[in-house]
């Protein structure tokens, strides 16, 4: 399934908060309005060894936001805009990950992720291979 898919940025994206320190706070993506897709899936992951990496794939047509609940994560991202890299820590800001954007995660020990997705799971929208995905997502920068 290969093809050529212009990139988009990934980006850190804000939600609303309702509440006040003395009584806990409430996120939403519903008063933000600013995911930008529909959510189709949603998974999260919990109870990853410290330090150890997840990720290192793209996807050829799903987009994803990444939230911490919980402790944080270091997801360096590889698109046709560059390399960067985003800590993320709070549950009001999640990172948006286009699609055509090679991802690792770096979790720590506490960490909770949630990853809200644009499409259900197919395997078939996953580029796991490195050269895949410089052939398919970087050929044109």
């Amino acid at each position: 399934m290969e093809q050529h898919i212009p990139a988009k940025v990934p980006k850190i994206i804000y939600f609303d908060a309702i509440g006040t320190a003395a009584e806990g706070f409430l996120f939403s993506t519903q008063t933000a309005g600013n995911l930008p897709f529909a959510v189709k899936r949603a998974f999260w992951l919990q109870h990853v060894p410290e330090n150890y990496t997840r990720g290192h794939h793209a996807h050829y047509t799903t987009e994803e936001v990444l939230i911490p609940l919980q402790g944080s994560i270091t997801v360096t991202t590889q698109s046709a805009t560059g390399e960067q890299t985003f800590t993320l820590n709070h549950p009001n800001a999640g990172l948006y990950i286009p699609a055509c954007c090679w991802v690792t995660l770096a979790f720590s020990a506490d960490a909770l992720l949630l990853c809200l997705a644009s499409t259900d799971y197919n395997e078939a929208d996953y580029i796991r291979d490195y050269e895949a995905f410089r052939r398919n997502c970087l050929a044109s920068t």
